[in-house]
This record gives C-alpha cells, sequence and structure tokens, in this order.
C-alpha cells in the first residue's frame, strides 16, 4: 500500500470531453496520477467509457431516475480505500476515504457536480456532506461547485 504522504490527482469534465477516452487514460499513466475525478459522465447501464482503466479501482455514482450527469472516481491500486455510501441521492457527490499507511493520515476525496440551476435544498445538502466528510480528515473536493445561495 502507498503512502498518501503526496497524491497526484487530475479532474475533468467527461460530457465536454466526447469520446477521448483514450486520451485522459494516456496523460493519467504518463503524468502518473493516483486519483482521477471525473463530473458530468453521463454514464448509465447502456452508456459508458469501457469503464476499467488499468491499474485503478472504479467507483462512480450514475445519476438515478434521470438522464445525464454523474460522477466518478478512479484511485490508484496502490491505495487502500474505502467508498462512503450514505449520501444524499438528491446531491452528486462520491467520496472515497484513502487509508494512510503507518502513521500518515487517511485523506477525504470528493468529486461532486452541483449544477447551475440547482435548488437551494440541494445545496445545503451538500454543504452539509461535506461538512461531515472533513470533520477530521484530510480533504480533496474536486468537481463543480455552482453554489448560488451559500453565502
Amino acid at each position: 500500500m502507498r503512502s498518501t504522504a503526496q497524491v497526484n490527482c487530475i479532474y475533468t469534465n467527461a460530457h465536454s470531453m466526447g469520446t477521448e477516452q483514450e486520451e485522459l487514460e494516456t496523460i493519467v499513466q504518463q503524468e502518473n496520477y493516483d486519483i482521477v475525478a471525473i463530473t458530468e459522465t453521463w454514464w448509465n447501464d447502456s452508456h459508458n467509457w469501457s469503464a476499467a482503466m488499468g491499474g485503478y479501482k472504479l467507483f462512480r455514482r450514475d445519476k438515478q431516475g434521470r438522464r445525464g450527469s454523474g460522477v466518478a472516481l478512479y484511485v490508484g491500486e496502490c491505495f487502500g480505500c474505502l467508498v462512503l455510501n450514505d449520501g444524499d441521492e438528491r446531491v452528486e457527490c462520491l467520496w472515497v476515504r484513502i487509508r494512510g499507511k503507518a502513521n500518515k493520515a487517511d485523506i477525504m476525496v470528493g468529486v461532486c457536480y452541483s449544477p447551475p440551476n440547482q435548488a437551494e435544498e440541494e445545496e445545503e445538502i451538500f454543504c452539509e456532506q461535506l461538512g461531515e466528510v472533513s470533520r477530521s480528515l484530510a480533504l480533496v473536493p474536486m468537481g463543480v461547485f455552482n453554489l448560488l445561495h451559500v453565502g
């Protein structure tokens, strides 16, 4: 298991990439990224990239009950990790705890998509989630944060 003292992360929006999965995989391998965060995957049972990426564990949260969006995290296989699934379905966030090695602290990595027209109630749920996951961990949030009602 690798140490969490330093992790290299990359974030992208898949909707704007179209079908450029091979290009992303090449960049990830060349730059040796540990964590890959993706928003607007638009994945479901019938439409997704060839989800597997060599050397990575895939965690995904597809948009339930309607078309579009969705988020995903690829975490290097060398890390011990635990996905947290207790989030509210109305908020597109996926949180993974990456275990520290020896005396290194765990880190919490998240990918979130907050659309520009998100309801105030959903923004409040997101802020509550963020507060919960950040209580005792180093936090690495990635994604799109269009929070209009947070002041």
